[in-house]
């Protein structure tokens, strides 16, 4: 059987990627009042998936023929941008509509608003009923965002944390060893640029909302986070030092002048021109400092996972986007199957072996999964994964309004500017939003 697929009108990026076979995970009868009924045959059935451009996606297309072929159903998928995603979400979910089986989401901005208006069905009893799938494999910080009251409605397929990136030769000519704490990573950072005036100690994401993310690890790491239910918890003292610590290691250690607008393509690139010692971002963009026609500084890339802070080591381990199935399917019980094959052990070792690696600990742990990263960036995952708290900004319905609030202080913390002021008035505007956004 072929795959069948429609595409958006911003069509998609097309990856190359060998065709392999997965052996679809066998079936385990159960039934609950979820509306899936595993002993169900799905058979004949067609089950219409939507998915965003992402090498994901293109990476399960062509080992699906597989899954139909065990399973006897056919798969339909609707490929989307991005926008165009999240428009047709708006719209047809809000909407009621039964035309959506599984859908690939993104649980930072969109877990709580699509489970708080019940757009995702309760998956809880088949993750935690099938011992051989596994739920207990999946990373705790990417399974932890992807549950809602206590109930898991989605499934993390891909994720991210933070870790840090340092130059090697910069730290041997000074003499340092790579840092294991916050203490030891600003003293290295002061260290390396006053011995190299034209580098910078630090670089890291300076937007207003693009630096929450990364602020994030140093906030968790301090022993702070960004809210307690309706109570804002970013004028707490933990939450103070981590925004004045941040702003101090990117502008304390330069003698340029910090851009105020960086996310990471930004900051990414004054690494990758030689003009910074450490960054600590996305462990998924490492391929943007080892590669050698983007990076002058390749052949010097260490990898570590994130330093300790005063409450450990508390990176972000994130899923960027994850499975779920619509409320409203009338096809629940092959929506489930195809989610279940798509993220059991077989067909992840697969995906990562052709270069998509997910949450499960046991493909980290393989060494076939993850040839091709260094080893170093490999060990530093693992740290990173078994520390990483599963979300990097505030869990709220207005994502994007959360963090516009809680990066002003970022702004004015690099800036040189009055932190604690600044924290003040984000703490009062954030606690009438978080109050507002409950109602």
């Amino acid at each position: 059987m072929g795959v069948t697929v429609k595409y958006g009108s911003s069509a998609a990026r097309v990856f190359a990627v060998a065709t392999t076979a997965v052996v679809a995970a066998s079936l385990v009868a159960c039934s609950s009042d979820s509306g899936i009924d595993e002993g169900d045959s799905i058979e004949g059935t067609t089950i219409r998936v939507t998915l965003a451009n992402h090498v994901w996606t293109e990476t399960i297309k062509d080992l699906i023929p597989e899954f139909e072929k065990e399973s006897g159903a056919k798969v339909e998928i609707t490929q989307l941008a991005e926008d165009q995603l999240s428009d047709q979400y708006n719209v047809k979910l809000n909407a009621g509509t039964d035309e959506i089986d599984v859908l690939m989401y993104r649980p930072l901005q969109e877990n709580k608003l699509f489970a708080d208006n019940g757009y995702l069905a309760n998956l809880t009893d088949q993750v935690e009923g099938d011992k051989e799938w596994d739920w207990s494999d999946f990373q705790e910080g990417p399974a932890s965002l992807t549950t809602y009251d206590g109930e898991v409605v989605g499934v993390p397929i891909i994720t991210e944390r933070t870790v840090l990136y340092y130059r090697k030769d910069l730290l041997q000519a000074a003499g340092l060893e790579v840092p294991t704490t916050l203490e030891e990573l600003e003293a290295a950072a002061k260290a390396i640029h006053e011995a190299n005036p034209d580098v910078a100690g630090y670089v890291g994401r300076t937007g207003k909302s693009a630096a929450v993310t990364q602020l994030s690890a140093f906030l968790y790491s301090f022993g702070g986070d960004w809210l307690d239910g309706t109570d804002s918890l970013i004028g707490s003292d933990e939450a103070r030092e981590a925004y004045k610590y941040y702003g101090n290691l990117i502008s304390g250690y330069t003698n340029a002048t910090v851009n105020p607008e960086m996310s990471w393509p930004e900051a990414f690139a004054v690494f990758q021109q030689g003009q910074a010692a450490f960054i600590a971002d996305a462990d998924s963009l490492y391929k943007n400092m080892t590669d050698p026609s983007q990076s002058t500084v390749a052949d010097n890339v260490g990898f570590a996972a994130f330093p300790e802070g005063p409450a450990g080591s508390k990176p972000y381990n994130v899923a960027a986007w994850a499975l779920a199935i619509n409320e409203q399917s009338a096809n629940k019980s092959g929506a489930w199957e195809f989610i279940k094959w798509a993220t059991s052990k077989a067909t992840s070792l697969e995906m990562a072996k052709l270069g998509v690696s997910g949450a499960r600990a046991s493909v980290w742990e393989d060494p076939t999964a993850n040839a091709d990263y260094p080893a170093e960036l490999l060990e530093a995952i693992k740290v990173n994964g078994q520390n990483g708290v599963g979300y990097d900004r505030p869990l709220v319905i207005e994502v994007a309004k959360a963090r516009e609030i809680v990066g002003e202080p970022i702004v004015v913390a690099i800036a040189g500017g009055d932190v604690d002021a600044a924290i003040d008035a984000a703490d009062k505007a954030f606690g009438e939003f978080l109050l507002e956004d409950a109602e």
